[in-house]
C-alpha cells in the first residue's frame, strides 16, 4: 500500500494582539487572554512555533483523517455536558467567548483559527439559531461548516450511529450534532476520533447555557452569586442549568407544574455538588421574587407537539407574564432560548419590554460556541 504523508511546514510567530478595549469576564474579574495567532495553527505549537508533522498511513490501523494527524483522541475535548469541565475551564471559555466577541464586533477579519478546517453537523433536529450560529461562527474564523439535514443521514435508522462517526472522523476536524436521543452523542463521541459538540439533545443543551451565562455576564456583570429562576416544563434547558449550578456557585430555581420536573437524579447530582443553592417549586410567584434573571422555554418542545393542548391546561398559571416580572423586581431580565411560543409561556409585553435580552441569548450563541470549538480544538 502507497504511504499516505501529511506535511505541515513551521510557520512565523506573528501574533494578533487583542486592543487594550477587548477584555472579558471572570466574575466581577476583569481578565486579558493571552494573544491570538493570525495563523490556525494544524496541532501543537512548541516553542513559539508551529512542529513540521508527518504521517504514514501503512498496514498499521489509518489515522483520524483529519487536517491534523495525531494518534488519540484525548489531544481534543468533546463538548458534551456543562459539568465535564470545572469552574476554571467553564470561566475560561467565557472568557474566550467576549474576547473573540470584541475582535468580530471590531470589524476585524484576520484571526482565522478555523482555517483549512471542516465541521460537520449533523441535525436530526432543525433548528434556525444553532444552524446559522454555528455555521456562521465557523466561517467567521476560517472554517467551513457541512449541513446534513434529517434526511442526509437517518443516524441510527439508515447508518449506525457508530459507523457515521468513524466515517465523519476521517473527512472532518470536528463534529456538532444536534439530536433527539442523548445517547445518540454518546456514541458520537465515543466512535469519533475528532472532537464532538453536543448541539442539543432531549437531555441537555450545554452550548445554550453558555451562551445564557456569557449574556449574564454582559447585562447583569457576573454569573457567580446570582438568583436564576427557570419557570416552565423541567426540561433540557433546565437539566443544563442544574449542571452548571453543579460546578458555578449560583442560586438556581425551576418552577414548574406537578409532574413536569426535572430529572431527578440530575436534581440530586447538583444538589450533592454542594456548589449551588438548588430549589424544585410548584409555586412561580414565589419562585420569581428577587430574581436576577426569569427565564422561560416552549411547553411543549419538538417531538412533544401532540401534548401541546394538553400542557397547556396543565401549565395555567406558568405563564411568564408583567405581572409575574413585577414580583421578580425591578431589576431582574428575561430571558428566553427561543423559539417562542408569544402569548402562551411569555406574553409579547415581556418579550418586548426593556429588560428582556433573549436576542442578546441569541447573538451569544455564535460567540460562545466559537470559544467552545476553540477549546475543544485546542487552539
Amino acid at each position: 500500500m502507497a504511504a499516505a504523508v501529511s506535511g505541515h511546514c513551521v510557520l512565523p510567530t506573528n501574533k494578533l494582539s487583542l486592543s487594550s478595549s477587548s477584555s472579558s469576564f471572570s466574575g466581577n474579574v476583569l481578565v486579558r487572554l493571552p494573544q491570538l495567532s493570525l495563523f490556525s495553527p494544524p496541532s501543537r505549537a512548541i516553542g513559539g512555533k508551529i512542529s513540521c508533522q508527518s504521517s504514514s498511513v501503512t498496514s498499521s490501523p489509518p489515522a483520524p483523517a483529519n487536517s491534523v494527524f495525531c494518534s488519540e483522541k484525548p489531544q481534543w475535548n468533546d463538548f458534551l455536558h456543562i459539568d465535564d469541565f470545572d469552574k476554571a475551564t467553564i470561566m475560561k471559555m467565557l472568557d474566550r467567548a467576549a474576547e473573540v466577541k470584541a475582535l468580530l464586533k471590531s470589524g476585524e477579519r484576520v484571526y482565522l483559527p478555523f482555517k483549512g478546517k471542516t465541521m460537520a453537523m449533523i441535525f436530526a433536529k432543525p433548528s434556525m439559531r444553532t444552524r446559522v450560529s454555528f455555521e456562521t461562527g465557523f466561517f467567521l474564523l476560517g472554517g467551513h461548516a457541512i449541513y446534513l439535514g434529517p434526511d442526509d443521514i437517518q443516524m441510527g435508522k439508515r447508518e449506525e450511529t457508530r459507523d457515521v462517526a468513524r466515517v465523519l472522523s476521517r473527512y472532518n476536524d470536528v463534529i456538532m450534532a444536534r439530536v433527539f436521543a442523548h445517547q445518540d452523542i454518546l456514541d458520537l463521541a465515543k466512535y469519533s476520533s475528532v472532537p464532538v459538540i453536543n448541539g442539543l439533545t432531549d437531555y441537555n443543551h450545554p452550548c445554550q447555557i453558555m451562551a445564557d451565562a456569557l449574556t449574564m455576564i454582559e447585562h447583569v456583570g457576573q454569573l457567580e452569586g446570582t438568583k436564576v429562576v427557570y419557570v416552565g416544563d423541567g426540561n433540557n434547558i433546565v437539566h443544563s442549568w442544574l449542571l452548571l449550578a453543579s460546578v458555578v456557585p449560583f442560586h438556581f430555581v425551576c418552577a414548574c407544574p406537578k409532574g413536569f420536573e426535572p430529572d431527578q437524579k440530575t436534581v440530586e447530582k447538583a444538589r450533592r455538588a454542594g456548589i449551588s443553592k438548588i430549589e424544585i417549586t410548584n409555586d412561580p410567584k414565589e419562585a420569581v421574587r428577587g430574581a436576577d434573571v426569569v427565564y422561560s422555554d416552549v411547553w411543549a418542545s419538538m417531538g412533544q407537539k401532540e401534548e401541546a393542548a394538553h400542557r397547556r391546561q396543565v401549565f395555567q398559571g406558568f405563564q411568564v407574564d408583567e405581572q409575574l416580572m413585577k414580583l421578580a423586581g425591578p431589576r431582574a431580565y428575561f430571558m428566553h432560548c427561543l423559539p417562542a411560543e408569544r402569548g402562551v409561556e411569555v406574553t409579547d409585553a415581556v418579550i418586548e419590554a426593556p429588560n428582556s435580552i433573549v436576542f442578546a441569548q441569541a447573538e451569544n450563541r455564535m460567540h460562545a460556541q466559537n470559544a467552545i470549538m476553540l477549546h475543544a480544538l485546542g487552539l
